[in-house]
């Protein structure tokens, strides 16, 4: 389907991931849930081929794209049907180094930047805690000054790329005011900060997810993202980016999942003639299709307001709520059409489904996000 918000420099790109999740991920990907993450190594090859910096600048080794270019890379890399691979590449490049973007300093940027658009440092965004998840402001780990560095105390929990990410990106307490939070940047081996556990997860099986301890972390006073207590507001800021690109994730699994069934019903034979034959089935398929083909224009028409300077927050809530409610949809029916074998653990509807359910929870769920719209008329 041609989309008109789309340049001939896009669809290149969308056909350049595509042979990259052909070539590098869907042979290998079943060994890498059994090991719960995606090794490190793709994300440098994903470096070397210049994916992993569309949004940055050419000064940090990034291309300078806009935010349809970055929508298509990630919907390109959600035909993988490895959901864990993507959100391990998505964290890193739309959810936890766009903090260092917006905020860091020139000095903070050159430190860390090329390795983050090479793949040789690896990011993570630890802002979930126990007690605070969609509520940012009730988070309870605190940083204090103390001389020429912070002290930083607390817990984070169900943190994407925690276990072997090189950097992390922090939000703590920094003051007594709901919304005083801070960012600070915090490298893998200081001392008093610890992995605590990898999470066992239902889905997403190929990405290391973590519970994070501060203990005392003593983090130098040059490693704050930005202005002290300003960010809760960076991290509101950034989400929008985060569910644009969860929206791009969802809608990359329901066409991904759509061609998978096509290809099956026509293929599979019942009562004696292929499942394609049975008017309920194609009416079904069509309906889902129908869904997906206006969620998708939805969701470029979201990152076209964003190249054009607009206010998107309640747009790309709504999307964030649809995308999440319809991919769930969408591999339920396009499972049920697989019928037994699309519940045995290991082939690619199953693994959709499964990775499915989290993306009407994790980035703000859908009750949350509804209300988010819903202030706003």
């Amino acid at each position: 389907m041609e989309n008109a918000y789309l340049r001939p420099e896009d669809e290149a790109l969308r056909e350049q991931v595509q042979r990259f999740v052909a070539r590098e991920v869907e042979p290998h990907a079943l060994a890498w849930e059994a090991d719960g993450f995606t090794p490190r190594e793709v994300l440098r090859r994903m470096g070397d081929a210049g994916m992993l910096g569309l949004l940055y600048g050419p000064e940090h080794g990034g291309a300078g794209a806009d935010a349809l270019t970055n929508l298509v890379f990630a919907e390109a890399l959600s035909t993988s049907t490895f959901g864990g691979f993507v959100i391990t590449v998505l964290v890193h490049t739309d959810m936890a180094s766009p903090h260092l973007h917006h905020a860091g300093t020139p000095a903070q940027q050159a430190r860390w930047m090329p390795g983050i658009t090479s793949g040789r440092t690896v990011t993570a965004v630890a802002i979930t805690e126990p007690g605070a998840g969609s509520d940012v402001a009730g988070l309870r780990t605190t940083a204090r000054r103390d001389g020429d560095a912070w002290l930083l105390n607390g817990s984070k929990l169900f943190i994407t790329n925690g276990v072997h990410a090189d950097l992390y990106f922090v939000a703590a307490r920094t003051g007594t005011a709901r919304h005083a939070i801070s960012i600070f940047a915090v490298e893998r081996g200081t001392p008093g900060f610890s992995v605590g556990r990898q999470l066992d997860k239902a889905g997403w099986l190929s990405s290391d997810t973590a519970e994070l301890h501060f203990d005392d972390v003593r983090i130098p006073a040059d490693h704050l993202l930005g202005e002290e207590g300003k960010g809760f507001h960076a991290v509101m800021k950034n989400f929008q980016t985060e569910r644009i690109a969860l929206g791009a994730m969802a809608v990359g699994h329901c066409m991904q999942a759509l061609r998978l069934t096509l290809d099956h019903v026509r293929a599979r034979q019942a009562f004696g003639a292929p499942l394609w034959d049975k008017q309920a089935v194609r009416q079904r398929i069509a309906m889902l299709d129908a869904r997906t083909r206006a969620a998708r224009q939805y969701l470029y028409h979201c990152a076209w307001r964003v190249t054009q300077g607009h206010d998107v927050v309640q747009d790309v809530s709504l999307l964030k709520a649809l995308t999440g409610e319809l991919v769930n949809e969408v591999l339920l029916g396009c499972q049920q059409f697989h019928g037994g074998m699309g519940y045995m653990r290991g082939t690619p509807i199953e693994r959709l489904w499964r990775d499915a359910r989290i993306l009407a929870i994790g980035g703000g769920a859908t009750e949350v996000m509804l209300d988010e719209a819903a202030k706003r008329y």
